[in-house]
């Protein structure tokens, strides 16, 4: 009877410790690489602290030029690009294998880091979470995909263009 009485607090604990790691193990997500912002939180930062912020569009440019765009984006770097497939006759969607590299190049000419705050937008949210893992892979520590896409940045009423095509100047954005 002592050494039952003796060992059940180090049992206690160690019951727990496995429970915890147990708890721990099966809670946490594999892979939670991105953060969320609703529109209007994001729109408030980039009004706040928009120097030391890169918002980049991540939908292509048809979208955009069909679409519009939130005024307030640094640029468009397509997470997903369209090619033409002459033996299938159809436009295929392909990852940017450059998504990376111009983020990078982009982000360098605004005077940013890996360490900076990045805001991603699509259309609905899912390319921009993709491109938020994609980006934190490569070692971009505050990447926040912006909640609902530019779905969600329209319901919100926040700064819009509905720019004509022939006005878009890609290669500043």
């Amino acid at each position: 009877m002592n050494v039952m009485i003796r060992f059940k607090p180090i049992f206690t604990v160690f019951f727990l410790l496995i429970l915890s790691a147990c708890a721990l193990q099966g809670g946490l997500p594999a892979e939670k690489t991105e953060l969320y912002l609703t529109p209007k939180d994001a729109h408030d930062l980039l009004k706040q602290k928009g120097k030391h912020i890169f918002f980049v569009d991540v939908r292509t440019q048809s979208e955009l030029s069909s679409y519009g765009m939130p005024t307030p984006i640094d640029a468009n770097v397509p997470y997903i690009i369209q090619k033409w497939n002459k033996e299938k006759e159809k436009t295929e969607q392909l990852l940017n294998n450059d998504f990376v590299p111009a983020i990078e190049k982009k982000m360098t000419k605004k005077h940013l880091n890996k360490q900076s705050s990045i805001f991603l937008i699509c259309q609905d949210g899912n390319r921009s979470s993709k491109a938020a893992q994609l980006l934190a892979k490569a070692g971009y520590q505050n990447v926040y995909g912006i909640i609902d896409g530019i779905q969600g940045w329209q319901k919100n009423d926040l700064p819009w263009s509905d720019y004509d095509f022939d006005e878009i100047d890609f290669d500043k954005l």
